[in-house]
């Protein structure tokens, strides 16, 4: 065995990771800046094994779904950014990746995308936010995560957001996904 040509092939694998990271996280400003999409919520538009390039609110505004209708405004195949964030601040938690329906304040009625006949409309429910925050939808999801029982998900503060999605990379987080 070759201890020092052994050990040089991996200071240099090492040394062009983190050139790699360096230079994502200078690019994107955020860390994670890639994901792998593990679910089908975002269907037809984000597929489970997808990644996703993210960039951090430093580098980015997010432009909401209501927002975005105004604006002609369109992520991923439907107006409105989609984000990464980790659900109620909960770092243990699987992070969430959802398209951004509304930004509203305590007491507001919350809002959600009803799909019907291939087309879409922002509908208000009869529930009302306990916090201020971003009201977020999977794309094939049919009410928004903060009025889904079992996830117990407050509207999404800025602080609790990864990433702003901006590309997709299709299958290649199907490796990621399996190991």
């Amino acid at each position: 065995m070759d201890f020092k040509g052994i050990a040089k092939e991996i200071v240099s694998t090492l040394l062009i990771v983190g050139l790699i990271v360096g230079i994502g996280i200078a690019i994107t400003g955020t860390w994670p800046f890639m994901v792998a999409v593990q679910s089908g919520s975002m269907e037809p538009h984000i597929h489970k094994g997808d990644v996703i390039i993210l960039f951090g609110l430093s580098r980015t505004k997010i432009v909401t779904w209501r927002e975005g209708v105004k604006i002609h405004y369109e992520m991923f195949g439907d107006y409105g950014d989609v984000i990464v964030y980790h659900p109620n601040g909960d770092n243990s938690r699987t992070p969430i990746i959802h398209r951004v329906i509304a930004y509203v304040h305590k007491g507001d009625r919350i809002p959600m995308l009803l799909r019907e006949n291939g087309k879409t409309i922002l509908v208000y429910t009869k529930y009302v936010a306990k916090s201020n925050g971003y009201i977020t939808q999977g794309d094939a999801n049919p009410i928004p995560d903060q009025l889904a029982p079992e996830w117990n998900i407050q509207p999404v503060k800025r602080e609790w957001i990864v990433g702003v999605a901006k590309f997709r990379i299709p299958y290649v987080g199907w490796l990621r996904l399996i190991i």
